[in-house]
């Protein structure tokens, strides 16, 4: 890999060091990357970097799937998108309380995959991987297989975040717990608007919310 130095950030006093807790598994994490193949690097740097856009394609797969669902389906997979935006405002706050320095500002001169990101970006817990960990809670709850896959993806973005050393591994569990822990009750509160999606599919959003699992079959011509 091409490794990327870092260097101090000005010389006022730094705010949380989370080094402390994991910072050991960071390093080597880190120095794992700095002795991996250069192709396996670059796809961990790629999925890390665009990877939430997958995260986004599972939940308009889940939209299509469930315009053939039950109700309280189709109330769950367009639920995702509120739920993930709720995960982060919630996380945002967190970032806002903790004010964690990144990994990479906190033991500079480490080479990195990525370009650490700047004072005042701070990193508990991981805004990747709570919203991969929300909208695999979210879906888990409309399509259970399509919950497991999305979580399998969520787990690889969390790993990615530390493998090109943007943040601790106690930033991505952090994250995916509170990705989890907002999405499991709103999820279930979404199952509410169900009656709203059934109103829905008799009227001018029908083509957007689809016709349901009872919808009558299309005669086939002969």
């Amino acid at each position: 890999m091409i490794p990327i130095v870092h260097e101090t950030f000005g010389s006022g006093p730094l705010a949380y060091d989370g080094s402390g807790i994991d910072g050991g598994l960071w390093s080597t994490v880190v120095g794992w990357a700095d002795g991996a193949p250069d192709w396996f690097d670059q796809a961990v740097r790629i999925w890390s970097d665009v990877g939430l856009a997958v995260f986004a394609l599972f939940m308009l797969y889940g939209w299509w799937r469930a315009r053939s669902a039950d109700p309280v389906v189709m109330a769950r997979v367009l639920a995702a998108p509120l739920i993930v935006v709720a995960a982060y405002l919630v996380n945002t706050v967190l970032k806002g309380l903790v004010e964690e320095v990144r990994p990479c500002q906190q033991r500079p001169g480490t080479a990195t995959l990525e370009v650490c990101p700047a004072p005042g970006d701070w990193s508990f817990p991981s805004n990747h991987a709570v919203i991969a960990f929300a909208t695999a809670t979210a879906l888990w709850f409309a399509f259970r297989a399509l919950g497991w896959v999305c979580a399998a993806a969520a787990l690889l973005m969390a790993a990615s975040r530390v493998w090109v050393g943007v943040h601790y591994p106690h930033d991505v569990l952090a994250g995916a717990l509170v990705g989890i822990l907002v999405a499991v009750p709103l999820a279930l509160l979404a199952a509410r608007a169900a009656p709203l999606v059934d109103r829905g599919r008799s009227g001018p959003l029908g083509p957007f919310l689809g016709a349901g699992p009872g919808a009558p079959a299309v005669p086939v011509r002969r």
